[in-house]
């Protein structure tokens, strides 16, 4: 009877074993001043939910704490709608070889700001259209873009601006030349050069060895559809700029993938890994990483298994139970979303980069150029 009882013990024992779940723990070594996390719903539009919050966070630092984080809100689409116009214009000219899609990377963000300025979300919310939980659903919009934009190459009469600015009327709203804010009266340029921001102090920074390095050089991606130069640092160099951005007080803009198996939102963890993450109900041991180089990195970007996807925005480092680190990352896919697949849910809109996954799968940062490190900015003539 002992032994029947003893047998019976030990199977609870490893059933328990087989059942336990590995669940990693973190806390905040720094994270820096941020709004609310906002939600891009059913748009291709992450690159400017990502630079505006990176743009807030700028503000929020430069005003010296005269703006807090609950004082600024501004529009993301305003910016989509500019950047709608620009980059229609620029198929036209290019006789229908451009790319009208919505995504975009972050100097393109930058660049309207630069040309149009920026309205507070109150003033431009951008849903004109029916919605029913006030959700941004660009289904029906990117169609409309992409026909017009076909049309208009087949009929050689022009870029028509006024029918593409009829249809971002409907769908965003009237564009707002002018507007009230606190009582005070605003053009969106002159409410932009409120905030106190030089755009001339931002760089795109990137790391691939198939370009000479501390040059400005094109990514080869599809949604740099402006050509848009970027500076290529050695891949140590390039991570040191990072860690020295946080470590000074400077937010930074990310643009990579997302799209592989190591990246969870609802565990709110990214690691570089064949693992998968993604698609596992719990972990049940910590999840082993691998090691990135220049090389293995670039063989991944050369056989299109690190593509462009995502745009998020890095407020802090944080560090696991074990001491490991990782980037606070702000994500623009709401709070408190949930996964039906397997109950799980991230209340907060963050998640955590190990620094392995971020090497591996970064295509370029924004950071503001005064925290790079001086021996390395030298190199880029800056």
């Amino acid at each position: 009877m002992k032994r029947i009882f003893a047998i019976a013990v030990l199977a609870l024992m490893g059933a328990s074993s087989l059942s336990a779940q590995y669940k990693y723990e973190f806390t905040d070594v720094k994270r820096l001043p941020a709004t609310e996390v906002k939600n891009q719903a059913a748009t291709g539009t992450c690159w400017c939910f990502g630079m505006t919050s990176f743009l807030e966070s700028e503000a929020i630092r430069v005003s010296g704490g005269k703006i807090g984080v609950k004082d600024i809100d501004l529009s993301e689409m305003f910016t989509v709608r500019n950047n709608y116009v620009e980059r229609t214009r620029d198929n036209y000219i290019r006789h229908g070889k451009g790319n009208v899609g919505p995504g975009s990377i972050p100097h393109m963000a930058l660049n309207c700001w630069k040309k149009y300025g920026i309205v507070p979300e109150s003033v431009y919310h951008g849903i004109e259209y029916y919605s029913p939980k006030d959700l941004h659903n660009h289904g029906n919009l990117s169609k409309w873009i992409k026909e017009i934009s076909k049309l208009a190459v087949e009929k050689e009469e022009g870029y028509p601006e006024k029918i593409f600015n009829a249809v971002l009327d409907q769908y965003l709203g009237e564009y707002p030349s002018q507007f009230q804010y606190n009582g005070k009266k605003y053009t969106p340029m002159t409410y932009f050069k409120s905030l106190g921001v030089n755009l001339d102090d931002y760089v795109e920074i990137t790391s691939f060895s198939h370009h000479p390095f501390y040059e400005q050089i094109p990514v080869e991606i599809p949604d740099n559809w402006d050509f848009g130069l970027m500076y290529n640092l050695p891949l140590d160099e390039w991570m040191a700029c990072v860690d020295n951005a946080i470590e000074m007080g400077y937010t930074v803009a990310w643009d990579g993938d997302l799209s592989n198996n190591g990246y969870d939102f609802y565990k709110e963890i990214a690691l570089y890994t064949d693992f998968d993450v993604k698609h596992t109900a719990q972990l049940e041991k910590r999840v082993e990483e691998g090691k990135v180089t220049q090389e293995n990195r670039q063989r991944r970007f050369e056989t299109f298994d690190l593509v462009d996807d995502h745009i998020e925005h890095i407020v802090g480092i944080a560090k696991d139970q074990e001491g490991v680190k990782y980037y606070i990352t702000k994500n623009s896919w709401g709070a408190g979303r949930t996964s039906t697949q397997y109950n799980a849910r991230n209340e907060t809109g963050y998640h955590y980069m190990s620094v392995e996954y971020v090497k591996a799968n970064t295509i370029c940062f924004v950071v503001h150029k005064n925290c790079i490190p001086a021996q390395i900015r030298k190199k880029m003539g800056l």
